[in-house]
């Protein structure tokens, strides 16, 4: 996996603590496929070269570009302090309804808990974003959720390079 800041990327994706090997695999593959650059913070639930992460990437971990940090402070400020969207089911604003720029940032919570409220805390109201859900449900599986918004923000900047 490359984990150079060698190419400027339409949009980000950070995974805050992730858990699950095959999602982040899984998100590998779409951040390929969609050109994002994914950005992990650590303690992550899983060593990133096991063999479930490998599997659902196959062989688009060579296409990707991850890094990993130890902290999201760290993260944003490599990043340049860009602007940034925490989706949460705790989210009030509908994922569909922001207009999406390049260099926009989307982040996302460990599986088993989401985003920590000091977190949420961070990121402004309306840019604290939800993807609607039926009633009485949990949430999105995190690689299905985090597809659902980049896809909509590449859809938006008419996909560029596809």
């Amino acid at each position: 996996m490359a984990d150079s800041l060698r190419f400027r990327p339409m949009f980000h994706v950070i995974l805050y603590q992730p858990e699950i090997p095959p999602n982040t695999g899984n998100v590998i593959r779409m951040c390929a496929n969609t050109g994002a650059r994914l950005h992990l913070i650590a303690p992550l639930g899983f060593d990133i070269d096991e063999k479930a992460v490998r599997r659902a990437g196959m062989d688009y971990a060579e296409l990707a570009d991850v890094k990993v940090w130890q902290s999201m402070a760290e993260c944003m400020a490599a990043l340049g302090s860009p602007r940034w969207f925490a989706i949460s089911t705790r989210g009030v604003t509908r994922y569909d309804s922001v207009q999406f720029a390049d260099g926009d940032v989307f982040v996302f919570g460990p599986e088993t808990r989401g985003l920590p409220q000091e977190v949420l805390e961070e990121c402004p109201p309306e840019r604290r974003l939800r993807i609607p859900m039926r009633a009485g449900n949990r949430s999105l599986n995190l690689s299905n959720a985090a597809a659902v918004v980049v896809y909509e923000a590449w859809r938006q900047r008419g996909f560029t390079q596809a």
